[in-house]
């Protein structure tokens, strides 16, 4: 276990095979930890994200629902078919200020906030096929078995 020393130098210990043996073992008990890390970061992400994300998919239900109906009252008006198109939304601001607010959400971004979580679940999907493992919707890490090749 004693190996000659380089450049002049006295021997230096080397190694011994039950040393590399434990780091390679402390360092898989280091990756777990690190995944299990990791995994609690993304729960707790996911989690953080499920109330806004179900309140904007509240204000998107009820926006969407009086608008419909809107629409409806707008639409089974005899009056709309006799006078113009803007005259029409004029004497029916229920349906067009709901509809205004519809069009603004949408480009505010709601589309995108109802769906946020799946959204940053997906994205560490494609990043976790690399290293054969994935996630379910909350965050959970699913290890995948290693492929075989023969």
């Amino acid at each position: 276990m004693f190996s000659p020393g380089t450049h002049g130098q006295h021997g230096v210990l080397a190694q011994p095979t039950t040393t590399r043996a434990m780091n390679s073992l402390e360092q898989a008990e280091g990756s777990q930890h690190d995944l299990k890390a990791f995994e609690r970061r993304l729960t707790e992400y996911v989690s953080c994200l499920q109330p806004a994300t179900g309140r904007w998919r509240m204000i998107l239900i009820v926006v969407s629902v009086c608008m419909a109906t809107g629409a409806w009252n707008w639409l089974i008006d005899p009056d709309t078919q006799k006078v113009s198109f803007f005259s029409s939304l004029w004497n029916h601001p229920f349906f067009t200020i709901s509809c205004i607010t519809l069009i603004a959400l949408f480009f505010a971004g709601i589309h995108k906030r109802v769906v946020a979580p799946s959204i940053i679940a997906a994205r560490c999907r494609m990043v976790l096929a690399e290293y054969n493992m994935s996630c379910d919707d909350t965050g959970k890490l699913i290890l995948k078995p290693r492929p075989h090749i023969q």
